[in-house]
């Protein structure tokens, strides 16, 4: 088992560890409850981690994760009911249309 990443908090490593899992990769959270000893410890040490099982998949789950925290950020309106969609989504939300090509 080797670390991919340390996260600021138990949230983001839990989103990240289920987006990596929808990616193939078998991964855990480590360290979910230690911020309750935070103090007692270095706070650094406290923070929430995702870990991978495999080894050699290491390089693999650390590019997909970057890629999945760097989303192009869209503005776009859709055509269908002029809704105004930021950010990465590719559906309006209010009407269910695709984003334009």
């Amino acid at each position: 088992m080797k670390r991919i990443t340390q996260a600021p908090n138990l949230a983001l490593a839990t989103l990240w560890a289920d987006l990596l899992r929808q990616g193939g990769f078998e991964v855990s959270v480590q360290r979910a409850y230690a911020s309750g000893i935070a103090g007692e410890i270095p706070p650094d040490q406290a923070l929430p981690e995702v870990w991978i099982a495999d080894d050699d998949q290491l390089d693999a789950a650390r590019a997909l994760l970057h890629e999945l925290r760097h989303l192009p950020f869209r503005r776009w309106v859709c055509r269908n009911c002029g809704e105004l969609i930021e950010g990465a989504f590719t559906q309006c939300w209010r009407c269910g249309a695709q984003m334009p090509s």
